[in-house]
């Protein structure tokens, strides 16, 4: 039984709970949480709660740690820092920023003996793997992702640290007319601001400076500055009633050509009622990847590239030959 450690009670969090629950060989043994232990109601209430501070004290008790947190502000202190104690998964989405991100925890794992797979999920994450397959089967060819219609977890949260902003929800919405021609016209240039635009909706403290909020969104770097973004301000009920879902999805798309008059398109596309319970199923899947991959020796920092699709399978190497291959 694989005994997994869940760092962060969020969205994802619980998402990572229901996960684990659907995986016959995990087990989830404690939660930590920066909040006082006492007070966090869980949706399983036999397992233990601990203060996040006191993560050392289950070093032995914890095969693999999954980190909950977020990619704003959580994950650059908490995974080098947590690498130095356990076998991490995480799902650092800060595109921009994941190959320092990676040094990082890459010294602190090596240091310490550990293992950790950074920017797991479904993007980063399976849509890494796509684009890297696609494009190694057509080298001849164009490739585009899209994202949306959905909620981002991640810009989300990033909204949420601005000063004044109570709750937040960012939408990522693909521009239809871009993916239709990515679909349908080879080489093809599309820029970031063509593929999608972002439409935050956001629940702000009674006397907060509004204007502040909107240009704090619209000008973030690596979130939001290079799209066209829409701001609109709603009050906590309109959040609750009318945002209260975590839907989201996209797709990897090429476009490419075998021989002067054979062309071909490759696509991969996923449409999910709940992106962090997606999410937190994809972490539990690589979650025992790594628990495997630390048994055959590795250590360091490692990506979803170094992970053998077999090594994510509850199954054996022989069982997937027979049913699958």
């Amino acid at each position: 039984m694989i005994k997994i450690g869940i760092a962060g009670y969020g969205n994802l969090g619980k998402g990572l709970v229901k996960a684990i629950g659907k995986n016959d060989d995990m087990e989830a043994v404690v939660i930590f949480t920066r909040r006082d232990p006492a007070s966090l109601k869980t949706d399983d209430a036999d397992i233990p709660v601990a203060r996040l501070s006191d993560a050392k004290q289950w070093t032995d008790k914890i095969d693999v740690l999954v980190l909950c947190g977020g990619s704003a502000t959580d994950l650059p202190e908490q995974g080098p820092d947590l690498a130095k104690l356990f076998d991490t998964v995480d799902s650092y989405d800060t595109h921009a920023r994941i190959p320092e991100y990676f040094a990082a925890v890459d010294q602190s794992a090596r240091d310490t003996g550990h293992l950790s797979l950074i920017s797991s999920g479904w993007d980063p994450g399976l849509f890494s793997v796509m684009r890297v397959l696609f494009s190694s089967v057509l080298p001849d060819g164009q490739e585009h992702t899209f994202w949306g219609t959905g909620v981002s977890q991640g810009h989300s949260d990033a909204i949420r640290r601005i000063p004044g902003v109570i709750d937040a929800r960012q939408y990522t919405v693909p521009v239809q007319e871009a993916l239709e021609a990515a679909r349908t016209r080879q080489n093809i240039e599309l820029t970031t601001r063509q593929k999608h635009r972002r439409d935050c909706y956001v629940a702000a403290e009674e006397h907060a400076d509004k204007k502040a909020i909107e240009q704090a969104i619209v000008s973030m770097p690596n979130y939001f500055a290079d799209y066209d973004t829409t701001v609109t301000f709603i009050s906590e009920k309109a959040m609750r009633e009318n945002h209260s879902r975590l839907p989201h999805g996209g797709s990897v798309i090429r476009r490419g050509r075998t021989s002067k008059n054979s062309g071909q398109m490759m696509e991969f596309g996923l449409q999910l009622e709940s992106n962090p319970e997606f999410t937190a199923s994809v972490l539990a899947a690589y979650a025992r990847a790594v628990y495997r991959l630390k048994k055959e020796g590795k250590t360091g920092a490692v990506s979803v590239f170094d992970i053998p699709v077999g090594a994510l399978s509850a199954a054996d190497s022989e069982s997937l030959r027979k049913t699958m291959l």
